[in-house]
């Protein structure tokens, strides 16, 4: 007969949050920059072995635990595939001179002052109009990082500034994977849930304009020393320039607008990639190859491939250029998908045993107001982000957990709906072993520990939604009591 399973102890659900942070702790102290690239990876795995042996305890069997790590890791092969397909758009886009091309007009364009408050708005508006963060950051942001480093200015206020507006816009997109997740958790509709997020993201995005408008206020003075003509004059030497080049982006983004899943959409856009560089760039894709016993046509195919999985490498004699311009590839993304696989394996671990639901539920014991059922919440949603490190699960879980509370307060859906984006979508770009933080800091190139602190609309919105909350301004109440059974 086999043994009952026992709930764990609030103690036990504790004991391995408290080992993960103290090993990351370490991690960070010992390792500084380069934690993220397999320090953090062994904190999270040997916590998940710590979980498995407190729930062999409890009356799991590793069959139960194994299956459960499986289905949490399957959660993830989604991001784990975009993401490699990401490295090799990034690999034929730099090849075929699409990002070269993207940095030489943006340099016309974005001057120091209004670089970053720029980049938030350019990233949003193509964030709504894709529906997606993750392609803003994958296709617009990679050339907005160019432009960062060809002015002088800060990577990490960059990123900061990519990160707020396209998660501005994916929140407000009705095209949304998360958009339309969070609403269905809760029990409302789409177009309900966009316009009660209006009113905490409307005042986060303009604060996070204003901040990012005075740091290019005083980026300024720096940025003025870079030789900008120089740093264009050497683009336009090695790569060919031309607004034809900007096609393969405009078809990525128009298949993302037509519904297409980003796998694909962006895979064909890495396929394209690599014909306009064997088109339009044969010079560079052959330097690359540099294999002389070739014929042309073989080495093209070479070069098409070798930027696929391993990137591209750039030889223009200008190291700026070179540092900036030589990346990509399939091979540099697979640090990332190590984190993410570990950080999924230890959330998998932890909601198969009930440690995550008894973490939830004793915060659950606590709410009293309405304010404070909006701040547990909000706060739930940052938790799962942390412990079980997928924006999915931080909707999913508190939206499950909260929907009944919501409902006996006479609360409306819509007010649950925005705490889950407002917090479970805004804050997973901010963890370093999130699948979006991890996903934003591999396609970006900026550690998570770098941006975090600039991502102003992420961070402005959670407080803003709290404080909506214990004010009860915006939160609505249920007056049909047909919308309450519903």
């Amino acid at each position: 007969m086999s043994e009952e399973k026992k709930d764990p102890t609030l103690l036990q659900a504790l004991i391995p949050v408290s080992f993960l942070v103290f090993l990351l702790v370490c991690s960070r102290l010992l390792f500084a920059d380069d934690s993220s690239y397999g320090p953090n990876q062994i904190a999270l795995i040997l916590t998940a072995g710590l979980v498995c042996i407190l729930g062999v305890r409890n009356g799991y069997k590793w069959s139960d635990l194994e299956e459960g790590i499986v289905h949490g890791i399957s959660l993830s092969l989604g991001a784990v595939l975009i993401l490699l397909v990401v490295g090799s758009l990034i690999g034929t886009w730099i090849m075929a001179g699409i990002v070269p091309t993207m940095i030489y007009y943006g340099l016309q364009i974005l001057h120091p002052v209004i670089f970053y408050p720029a980049t938030c708005v350019i990233c949003a508006l193509v964030a709504i109009s894709t529906g997606s963060s993750w392609t803003t950051a994958s296709t617009v942001g990679i050339a907005l990082i160019g432009i960062c480093a060809a002015l002088g200015l800060n990577p990490g206020i960059t990123a900061g500034a990519i990160i707020s507006g396209a998660y501005f816009g994916d929140k407000m997109s009705p095209l949304s994977d998360t958009t339309n997740l969070a609403p269905a958790m809760a029990g409302t509709d789409l177009i309900t849930h966009i316009r009660h997020m209006f009113w905490t993201t409307t005042p986060s995005l303009i604060i996070a304009i204003i901040l990012f408008a005075i740091l290019g206020f005083f980026q300024h003075a720096k940025a003025a020393s870079t030789d900008l003509s120089a740093f264009s004059g050497a683009i336009q030497t090695h790569f060919s320039i031309g607004l034809h080049l900007l096609i393969p982006p405009a078809i990525v983004i128009l298949l993302v607008v037509k519904k297409m899943p980003a796998f694909p959409a962006l895979l064909i856009g890495a396929l394209v990639g690599g014909v306009f560089a064997c088109i339009f760039q044969q010079e560079a894709v052959l330097a690359f190859v540099n294999d002389t016993s070739l014929p042309k046509v073989v080495a093209l195919l070479k070069g098409f491939w070798m930027a696929l999985y391993k990137g591209f490498v750039a030889n223009t004699g200008n190291e700026k250029i070179d540092n900036l311009l030589s990346r990509g590839g399939m091979g540099e993304m697979l640090n990332t998908v190590w984190l993410i696989i570990s950080a999924m394996t230890f959330g998998a671990v932890m909601e198969t045993t009930k440690m995550l639901q008894k973490l939830a539920s004793t915060v659950l014991s606590f709410v009293r107001s309405s304010g404070s059922l909006i701040a547990s919440t909000l706060g739930t949603s940052i938790a799962m982000n942390i412990i079980a490190s997928d924006q999915y699960i931080a909707i999913v879980i508190p939206g499950r957990m909260y929907r009944a509370e919501f409902a006996r307060r006479k609360l409306h859906p819509k007010n649950l709906s925005r705490c889950l984006e407002d917090a479970g979508t805004l804050t997973s770009p901010l963890v370093p072993w999130n699948t979006c933080g991890a996903f934003m800091a591999g396609s970006l190139q900026v550690a998570t520990g770098a941006y975090w602190y600039f991502c102003f609309f992420n961070l402005l919105n959670p407080i803003i939604s709290a404080i909506y909350g214990f004010t009860g301004f915006t939160i609505e109440k249920l007056e049909d009591p047909e919308e309450q059974a519903a």
